[in-house]
């Protein structure tokens, strides 16, 4: 099961990588920005803020963001979430809005060894298309409504995570990597 993880998400990375989701970005130059601290860029790509209903879009869509091939997110409608990434539930209380831009920008940055590819960089990439050369996974904008949606992530509560449950008719629920009923007895 590992393996066939490891396989569907190698692939995914591939086509990631190779431009299947490098449609919309743009191949002008990209925006200058500061790593800080080895770990961070602290300013927006864009200048302003990220939408987190147009992030959790790009997020989940496979022909974008792509984040569900590696990363179970909280998006219940969505089938086959990957599990060779770590779970993106709680991300926006463990990370800054910085560390987490980083790691969507390069996250190889931060960790050489890393599958993640670079959603924010054209140069320095191995077998790319001749057509998506110079273009970037996701544009400035992408970057920002993704890291936006991922800050909103926090942990819930055993309490509110139980009541969303409910409120959406869920009969089970997932809460600190165990699986809870919704049924009141």
């Amino acid at each position: 099961m590992r393996l066939r993880q490891i396989i569907v998400c190698a692939f995914s990375i591939i086509g990631v990588s190779l431009g299947v989701a490098m449609a919309q970005a743009s191949a002008a130059t990209l925006v200058k920005y500061t790593v800080t601290g080895g770990d961070r860029i602290n300013a927006s790509l864009t200048g302003k803020p990220g939408d987190p209903a147009t992030g959790k879009k790009v997020a989940i869509n496979r022909k974008q963001g792509n984040c569900l091939a590696c990363h179970s997110l909280p998006a219940p409608k969505q089938q086959y979430h990957g599990a060779i990434g770590p779970d993106l539930r709680g991300v926006g209380g463990r990370y800054s809005e910085g560390e987490l831009r980083l790691r969507i920008v390069n996250s190889k940055i931060v960790n050489p060894e890393t599958f993640m590819p670079a959603f924010y960089r054209n140069d320095g990439l191995h077998r790319v298309m001749k057509k998506w050369v110079g273009k970037t996974v996701l544009s400035a904008q992408q970057v920002e409504d993704v890291v936006a949606y991922l800050v909103t992530l926090k942990e819930a509560s055993f309490k509110d995570a139980f009541a969303g449950a409910r409120k959406a008719g869920f009969p089970t629920f997932e809460w600190n990597n165990s699986i809870y009923t919704t049924k009141v007895r």
